[in-house]
């Protein structure tokens, strides 16, 4: 799997509609559609060459999983979260990622730490690329892949909503670039997995999760956002 890519699960089978989900949701955490967007039937339809009934679907199970927001009468945005869930979001993941480090450590194998190295060896190819999008969607994808090494799955699909709603909160309210997720906590994880450590990891998971949530500017903004159709005019 492409380390930059945080699979979602959409209640979709395959088809256009599931492969419009993957590239909405890829554009979102990459943030070159930023919150507030809005996202009409007819311009989804006609940027991805659908009907509006596949756009309509698209759209239905994105909302579902959180990234969308339909609002009566008025349409589809992309998700906007307030102050408030964003201390909730970031509060969930400081209960249940911690955890999610022990057992992961406890089950990690030599073949998980190196797909783990390849995340970060991306994240800092990203980074040094300035291309910072893509270097959130791959931080958010390196937390996803230590819940599947937990082999957690319930906790996996509680985590992919959390981290996609992060993703949005940070692009709202983050205050420094390196906010996503600080490279030496990363390596300092991959540390602790390499000695098995379950307490370390535990812990440097908390201390992450924490600084992440401190590293935000909780405060409203209001900005000018592209549309989806000069979005994806220009991948």
């Amino acid at each position: 799997m492409n380390p930059g890519v945080i699979n979602g699960t959409y209640s979709l089978p395959p088809g256009r509609a599931l492969e419009i989900c993957h590239q909405i949701e890829g554009a979102i955490l990459r943030h070159r559609i930023r919150p507030g967007t809005k996202l009409s039937e007819d311009e989804v339809g006609d940027t991805f060459g659908v009907s509006r009934t596949v756009a309509r679907t698209a759209l239905q199970a994105l909302a579902h999983g959180g990234l969308v927001t339909i609002e009566r009468n008025r349409g589809a945005f992309v998700s906007r979260p307030t102050i408030r869930e964003a201390h909730e979001v970031f509060e969930a993941r400081t209960l249940i990622e911690p955890r999610i480090a022990r057992m992961a450590a406890k089950a990690m194998t030599d073949e998980a730490l190196a797909r783990l190295q390849r995340h970060i060896d991306a994240e800092h190819d990203a980074f040094a690329k300035g291309e910072m999008g893509l270097a959130l969607s791959l931080s958010g994808a390196f937390h996803l892949a230590i819940a599947e090494i937990a082999d957690q799955k319930v906790l996996t699909q509680i985590l992919h909503s959390l981290v996609s709603r992060s993703s949005l909160i940070i692009a709202l309210y983050w205050k420094r670039p390196d906010t996503a997720c600080e490279s030496h906590s990363h390596h300092a994880l991959l540390d602790a997995f390499l000695r098995r450590d379950q307490s370390v990891a535990e812990e440097i998971m908390n201390s992450h999760i924490v600084d992440l949530h401190s590293g935000l500017d909780l405060i409203d903004r209001d900005e000018n956002e592209p549309s989806l159709a000069d979005v994806f005019a220009t991948s």
